[in-house]
């Protein structure tokens, strides 16, 4: 199967926008501060952004509470285009492992993830229709270790059945990744080195250890 490009569908979607000067409203979904700083700074001058931080997969639950705190003081300390808003989601971390069940030994990136990643989108489709978004989206693609294809996939298939249009992306293209690292630098953003799930900080502690053999 082709590999479609995410960003020139982007670029074209921003084209339309700024020719009709239209700001429409989304929702867009972070999985953490620093993944959305760039994210931000793009597309606050294309849209009235709110943040709906809906992340059950996040353990801890002190981890998810100093996550969301984090993209709480980036958001009021960053200058953007225009103004943005904070919604936090529910902290349903039966949601997840319910999920998880059964693939708990799994790599990171695998069918658990793939199964984690429209658990989330679900959720913000849902939250997008009954608020009245004009669009829904997410910063995942911004990840280099993150799957874009299967991410606008599944945003693909959540827009035909919430009948809401999703923003098709790959942050990561054009030094997206590298200028998200340069602005968590800036504001001096958490980057924890987990993507947030029990099993994927097992995993991170694992290649630690290896790394110091």
């Amino acid at each position: 199967m082709n590999k479609e490009n995410y960003q020139l569908i982007l670029d074209k979607t921003l084209k339309q926008l700024e020719l009709s000067k239209e700001r429409p409203k989304l929702l867009l979904h972070s999985c953490c501060a620093p993944c959305s700083s760039y994210v931000l700074e793009y597309l606050s001058t294309y849209f009235h952004i709110t943040v709906f931080y809906y992340n059950p997969n996040i353990s801890p639950q002190e981890e998810f509470v100093f996550r969301a705190k984090e993209q709480q003081k980036l958001i009021e300390q960053m200058p953007l285009a225009s103004p943005v808003s904070f919604l936090l989601g529910e902290y349903d971390t039966d949601a997840f492992f319910s999920l998880a069940k059964g693939h708990e030994t799994e790599p990171e990136g695998g069918p658990r993830c793939k199964a984690c990643y429209l658990l989330r989108l679900r959720k913000t489709a849902e939250e997008a229709k009954k608020r009245g978004f004009d669009y829904f989206t997410t910063t995942l693609t911004i990840s280099p270790h993150k799957d874009a294809q299967a991410i606008n996939h599944i945003g693909k298939q959540l827009a035909v059945e919430y009948n809401i249009p999703y923003l098709f992306s790959d942050f990561k293209k054009r030094n997206g990744f590298r200028r998200s690292c340069q602005l968590s630098e800036t504001y001096q953003l958490y980057r924890q080195n987990y993507c947030g799930c029990p099993y994927s900080k097992k995993e991170a502690e694992q290649r630690s250890q290896t790394n110091e053999i």
